[in-house]
C-alpha cells in the first residue's frame, strides 16, 4: 500500500471512531428532540450535549455554571455555583482503545505503519479540538487542553496495543537485546511485569463477575429506583446508555472494593468489605445495586488479590527458575515478587484514578476509590501472594531443569 492511500485510510478510520463515538449519544438525544420535545428545541443543544458526553467518557473535565433559574428549580446544594464534573464515562474511552487496538493490527503489516499511526491520532486530535470548539457555551466549558490530548492517548494506547506482532520491528529489536542481555535480571524483570500485571488483571476479572452478580441481587431497587425517576420510555432509554457507558467505572470500583478501601459516593461515604456508610445518592437507577451493609465475609475478601498474586506467582514461577540454572532461587524470588507489587500497586493505582472523580456539585464531588490507598494495599497484598507463589516450589529447582535441558 502506498505511503498516500495508507495515511487516507488511517484518516478516515479516525474519523469513523470519532464520528461512531458521538454519533451514539447524539442519535438518543435526537430522537428524544423530535419525540418528547417535539422540535421545539434548538438541536445544536443536543449536539452540545452529546460532544461532552462523549469527551467525559474520556476523562476530559467539563466545568458546569448554572443560570439562577435552573438552579433554583433543581435545588440542589451548590448547584449554583461552578462545579466540575470529571467522572469518566470509561465506556467510550474502552471501545476507543478497541478500536486503537483493530486499527493497529491492520498497520502493523504495512510498509508506512509509523506514518498511518501519527495521521490517525492528529485526526483524532483535530476531530477533538473541532468538537470541542462547537459545543464550548458559558454553562458548559470542557478543558481545552484536555480535549485536544486525552481522545488521542486512550487511541493511542490502543494502537500501541495492537500494533505489537511478531514481525514488528520494536519487537525484534527488543528480543535481540533481551537474548544478549543478563538473563537472571532479564528474567526477574519480565517474570515480576507478567506477575504483577497478571494480578491486576485477575482482580479485575473477579470484580466484573462481583459487578453482575451485585445487578442481580440488587435488581429489585434498581427497577425501583428506574420507576422513581419517571423519565419516561425515551429518558429510560438515554439513561440505560448512560449506565451501560459507567458500566468499565463500576467495574473498577468493585475492584477497589475487593482490595480492600473500597470506594465514595459521595464525600462523607464510604463502600468497602469491613465498613459501610452511604448517605444521599443521586437518582441513578445503577446505583441501587450498592450494598448498604459490610461483607459478611468481612476481610476474608481481601484474600482475592492475594490469591489471585499467588497463581500469577506460581505461573511464571517455572521461566524464572529455569533462567537462574542452578543458582538459588530463594532470594530471586523475593526480589521478584516485590518488584511484581511495584507493578501492580502502580498499576490497580493507576485503574482507581481513572475511576475516581467529580460527579456533581457538593458532597458529589468526591466519588470513586483514593488511587492512593488501593495502590497501596494492591502493592502489600501482591507481595505476600506474588512472593509464596515464587517460593511454593522450595528455593532450589533449577539444577535438574538445566541438567535435564542439557541432556
Amino acid at each position: 500500500m502506498t505511503r498516500r492511500l495508507t495515511a487516507v485510510l488511517s484518516a478516515l478510520e479516525a474519523l469513523l471512531i470519532v464520528g461512531i463515538g458521538i454519533a451514539v449519544p447524539l442519535s438518543v438525544l435526537t430522537i428524544m428532540w423530535a419525540a418528547q420535545f417535539g422540535f421545539q428545541v434548538d438541536w445544536v443543544v443536543f449536539w452540545r450535549a452529546a460532544v461532552l458526553i462523549w469527551l467525559v467518557g474520556h476523562g476530559v473535565d467539563v466545568t458546569f455554571q448554572l443560570d439562577e433559574q435552573t438552579a433554583l428549580a433543581l435545588g440542589v446544594t451548590g448547584v449554583a455555583d461552578p462545579f466540575v464534573v470529571s467522572l469518566a464515562l470509561s465506556g467510550f474511552a474502552l471501545c476507543t482503545a478497541f478500536a486503537g487496538v483493530a486499527l493497529g493490527r491492520r498497520l502493523r503489516s504495512e510498509s508506512h505503519r509509523v506514518l498511518g499511526e501519527l495521521v490517525a491520532l492528529g485526526t483524532v486530535v483535530v476531530l477533538s479540538g473541532l468538537a470541542m470548539l462547537s459545543a464550548v457555551h458559558p454553562a458548559a466549558l470542557p478543558s481545552r487542553w484536555q480535549a485536544l490530548l486525552f481522545p488521542a492517548l486512550v487511541l493511542g494506547l490502543g494502537l500501541a496495543i495492537g500494533s505489537i506482532g511478531a514481525t514488528n520491528p520494536a519487537r525484534v529489536r527488543l528480543r535481540r537485546l533481551l537474548a544478549e542481555g543478563p538473563q537472571p535480571w532479564l528474567a526477574a524483570g519480565g517474570a515480576a511485569l507478567r506477575a504483577g500485571l497478571g494480578a491486576v488483571a485477575t482482580v479485575v476479572a473477579a470484580a466484573a463477575l462481583v459487578t453482575a452478580a451485585a445487578l442481580v441481587l440488587g435488581y429489585g431497587q434498581v427497577i425501583a429506583l428506574y420507576e422513581s425517576v419517571q423519565a419516561g420510555v425515551l429518558g429510560g432509554v438515554a439513561l440505560t446508555v448512560a449506565q451501560l457507558a459507567l458500566l468499565p467505572t463500576l467495574v473498577l470500583w468493585a475492584a477497589a472494593w475487593l482490595v480492600g478501601p473500597g470506594f465514595a459516593v459521595g464525600a462523607g461515604s464510604s463502600v468497602s468489605p469491613i465498613a459501610t456508610s452511604l448517605g444521599p445518592l443521586p437518582a441513578v437507577p445503577v446505583l441501587g445495586a450498592l450494598p448498604t451493609e459490610p461483607s459478611s465475609l468481612g476481610f476474608v475478601t481481601l484474600l482475592v488479590p492475594v490469591l489471585a498474586a499467588f497463581i500469577a506467582g506460581l505461573a511464571v514461577r517455572p521461566r524464572l527458575v529455569a533462567a537462574l540454572e542452578g543458582r538459588p532461587a530463594g532470594l530471586w524470588a523475593v526480589g521478584t515478587g516485590a518488584l511484581a507489587a511495584v507493578v501492580a500497586g502502580l498499576a490497580m493505582g493507576f485503574l482507581a484514578f481513572v475511576a475516581a472523580g467529580a460527579a456533581g456539585p457538593g458532597r458529589l464531588a468526591v466519588v470513586g476509590p483514593d488511587p492512593v490507598a488501593v495502590g497501596l494495599w494492591m502493592l502489600i497484598e501482591t507481595l505476600i501472594g506474588a512472593s509464596l507463589g515464587l517460593l511454593a516450589g522450595g528455593v532450589r529447582a533449577a539444577r535438574p531443569l538445566a541438567s535435564a535441558r542439557t541432556r
